[in-house]
This record gives C-alpha cells, sequence and structure tokens, in this order.
C-alpha cells in the first residue's frame, strides 16, 4: 500500500537521494528554517489580544539625581596657607 501509486520501497529510495545530493546538515537547515517560518506565521494569524505583551507604566518613577558641590579648585601650593574653604 502507498500513496497515490507509490510505494514504501519507492519513497526509501527517494530519501537516500535526496539526503546524498543535499546532505543532513542542509537537510536539518531548511527543516528549521521551515519550522520558524511556519511558527511566525502562525503568530501572526492569532488574535492579536492573545498575543499582545501587558503595557508598560507611563510613567516611571525617577531617581533623585544627586548634585555634587564643586568649590575652588584652584590649586594650592605647599608655602601659601589654606583658607577655612580650601580645607
Amino acid at each position: 500500500m502507498g500513496f497515490g501509486g507509490i510505494s514504501i520501497w519507492q519513497l526509501l529510495i527517494i530519501l537516500v537521494i535526496i539526503v546524498l545530493l543535499f546532505g543532513t546538515k542542509r537537510l536539518r537547515g531548511i527543516g528549521t528554517d521551515l519550522g520558524s517560518a511556519i511558527k511566525g506565521f502562525r503568530n501572526s494569524v492569532k488574535d492579536p489580544e492573545e498575543t499582545a505583551e501587558p503595557a508598560a507604566p507611563a510613567v516611571q518613577p525617577q531617581q533623585p539625581q544627586i548634585k555634587a558641590e564643586v568649590k575652588d579648585s584652584t590649586p594650592v601650593s605647599a608655602d601659601q596657607p589654606k583658607t577655612p574653604e580650601q580645607r
């Protein structure tokens, strides 16, 4: 019994010829690409409400910014006395 007049032995011979022509690595890549294409098609056909991700909050709390006070950056030589602000 076969598929439309093709016996199982003929299908096996065709399968062996295909494997010899393309190699198992290329056939595996074709199968992976075909599977991901079918999966993408199914996801695009699904109802958009099922595939939609929950909306992110519109306003996210911000952390307070810390400003560093910069004092006078004038270099002080060793022989000059330091003022209270430069200590």
